[in-house]
């Protein structure tokens, strides 16, 4: 049998396997250690590649770091003040509580870095709220899904730091770069949301009410000085986004044990002050809000666990998927992109043809090995028709992050759909505006380099 069509049934046989349901780390690894037999590369040549990534890669240090803040500020209480404060600013409004929604998912993404931690997050607390406020249950999960997208392009971002770490980029300038298209993301999710609920009439209206803002904004204070804390020390320079990752995790830890310690002695005083963020917003006062509920020592071990079990998944997935490059390298398929995507003509056309492929392949693939497989091919191509690096990553990461709603495969969708309880066919009506919203915002990111560059202080 020839080698040709060994790889052919290779490959289809780990297609079958990825359509059934094995994990992407388990799918790529069988392939990669099939093809080195086939191809005839050495088997320890992937034991180097693990060794490599974990001992060499400083810059991966700040992911399972941001992944422990993400689960640090939701354990803490300080996500549920962000979203307090996003209804408050965003009540008035028809749709209101679904673009705080979203707003919340901003403010998440700025300190958790993870697109599925803030769809469960903010899915989690706001779709009960959203369907008891007059909201069809199918879009509210799909509105968590959508604002999830955000989760890699807000820094600080897991993703930028793979992507940096693969293409020897400065992370900081990555981060950095991702906050303009970030933001515009949120407002044109923000907008669409409005003109679906406006159709629909959906959504119970709240006064504005200033004293509830500034209320809100007080009990929000722990979250937008971490969210601070991390912006101003990258860019600054003050530290890397490794030495952020632990500088914020350090925070989040004292943060947690001295409300709890706090919230103890003062309920000893004022009964029923633990139970306060059961209330009402207009029923608790400002020092109240000035605290939360935070956690004890006891409970980081559980927390910390379930953050290296996510950790566990992504990080082999990393180490693999560089083996994965290495055998398409050799088999010749850099070279065939490279050519497929140049003869497409002059700069937008080669442009916007690696945005259909980053696109397309973000419909069957995570955000991960979509970037681990295709940055190192399209990325230098990019530089050979001008794109400047760090916007491409910008215009890669917005593409790779739409597939999170993007279906057959859409991670987002999914998250949403196992903490809300909505089946995940029923969530594809309701992501189609957010769909639009956010590929205008791409090709907009595309065609506008000061988007991404414009806040770097070296360009």
């Amino acid at each position: 049998m020839s080698d040709g069509t060994l790889i052919t049934l290779l490959s289809l046989g780990v297609t079958a396997l990825f359509m059934l349901g094995v994990p992407v780390f388990l799918v790529i690894g069988y392939w990669v250690v099939g093809m080195s037999f086939v191809l005839g590369l050495p088997i320890d040549n992937i034991a180097a590649a693990l060794s490599r990534v974990f001992t060499d890669g400083f810059a991966l240090l700040a992911m399972p770091l941001f992944i422990l803040t993400g689960d640090l500020i939701n354990r803490s209480g300080i996500a549920r003040r962000l979203t307090d404060y996003a209804y408050a600013c965003l009540g008035w409004i028809r749709g209101g509580l679904a673009m705080a929604a979203l707003g919340a998912c901003g403010l998440f993404a700025a300190i958790s870095g993870s697109n599925s931690a803030t769809t469960a997050t903010i899915g989690s607390m706001l779709h009960p709220e959203m369907v008891k406020g007059g909201y069809d249950e199918r879009f509210s999960a799909a509105t968590a899904a959508a604002g999830g997208t955000v989760g890699i392009i807000i820094p600080p971002s897991i993703i930028f730091i793979v992507y940096g770490f693969l293409m020897n980029l400065p992370i900081g300038d990555l981060f950095i770069a991702g906050i303009l298209p970030g933001a515009l993301m949120v407002l044109a999710m923000m907008i669409a949301c409005f003109l679906v609920c406006f159709r629909n009439k959906w959504g119970y209206i709240i006064n504005f009410d200033i004293i509830r803002v500034l209320k809100t904004g007080v009990g929000a204070w722990l979250g937008f000085f971490a969210i601070g804390l991390v912006l101003w020390g990258i860019y600054t320079g003050k530290f890397s986004p490794t030495e952020a990752a632990g500088v914020t995790v350090g925070f989040c830890v004292i943060v947690g044990f001295l409300c709890l310690a706090i919230t103890k002695i003062v309920d000893r005083t004022h009964p029923g002050f633990a139970e306060r963020e059961e209330r009402p917003v207009d029923e608790r006062g400002f020092g109240g809000m000035l605290v939360v509920n935070g956690f004890g020592p006891l409970e980081l071990p559980s927390i910390t666990m379930r953050s290296a079990q996510i950790t566990g998944i992504l990080a082999p997935l990393i180490a693999v998927s560089v083996v994965m490059q290495q055998i398409l390298s050799v088999m010749g398929a850099q070279e065939f992109l490279t050519a497929f995507v140049t003869s497409m003509g002059g700069y937008y056309a080669v442009l916007f043809t690696a945005m259909v492929i980053v696109f397309i392949s973000g419909m069957v693939l995570e955000s991960l090995p979509v970037t681990i497989i295709l940055a190192p091919i399209l990325a230098p191509i990019a530089h050979d028709i001008g794109v400047e690096p760090v916007q491409f990553a910008v215009i890669f990461l917005v593409g790779a992050s739409i597939g999170f709603i993007t279906p057959p495969y859409g991670l987002n969708l999914y998250v949403a759909s196992g903490v809300t309880g909505v089946p995940y066919f029923k969530l594809l009506r309701y992501t189609w505006p957010y769909l639009i919203a956010l590929i205008s915002i791409w090709i907009i990111v595309a065609l506008v380099p000061p988007l991404s560059t414009m806040l770097l202080p070296d360009l």
